[in-house]
C-alpha cells in the first residue's frame, strides 16, 4: 500500500516505517551501548570519529564509568586519557563532565526522554537527542 502523499506525515509514518523495516530487517545503529547513558556518551564521542573507533574506546570506558557520578569522580585529565583515541578529547571530556553534572543535579542521574530536556544537556544538540530518543525511548 502506497502512503497517501497528501495525508499528514503522522498518518504516513506507520506505512513508511513498515516498508523500511521490511526492506532492512537487520538495520541497527553501529554504536554499541546497553543503556541511555551509554548511548548518549557514545554519540557525543562519535563526533569527528568513526563508530568503529568509538566502540573500541567505549568497551573499556563503559566498564570504568557506569553512572554519571563516575565521570565526575576522576580528574578531567584522566577522562581525557580514557577518550583520547576519539579525537577532540578535551572538548568531549568537558561535555561528558557537564552532561554528568546536569544529569546528577537535574535528573537524578537518569537520561531524560524528551527533546527539550535532552537538548538542555551539555554536548547534546538535536542530532544526538534524536539518536538517543530513537534508540532508547521508542
Amino acid at each position: 500500500m502506497k502512503p497517501d502523499r497528501k495525508a499528514p506525515a503522522s498518518e504516513r509514518l506507520p506505512t513508511i516505517l513498515r516498508r523500511l523495516d521490511k526492506a532492512h530487517p537487520d538495520a541497527r545503529m553501529a554504536l554499541e551501548f546497553s543503556s541511555p547513558l551509554q548511548c548518549i556518551v557514545a554519540t557525543i564521542l562519535s563526533a569527528q570519529s568513526t563508530d568503529a573507533g568509538v566502540n573500541v574506546v567505549t568497551k573499556s570506558l563503559f566498564r570504568k564509568y557506569q553512572k554519571p557520578e563516575d565521570y565526575l569522580s576522576v580528574p578531567e585529565e584522566e577522562l581525557q586519557r580514557d577518550i583520547h583515541a576519539t579525537g577532540f578529547f578535551r572538548q568531549k571530556a568537558r561535555s561528558l563532565r557537564g552532561l554528568a553534572t546536569k544529569l546528577v543535579e537535574s535528573y537524578d542521574g537518569e537520561v531524560p526522554p524528551t527533546m527539550a530536556e535532552l537538548t538542555s544537556l551539555p554536548g547534546v544538540a538535536r542530532k544526538t537527542a534524536n539518536i538517543v530518543q530513537g534508540n532508547c525511548f521508542p
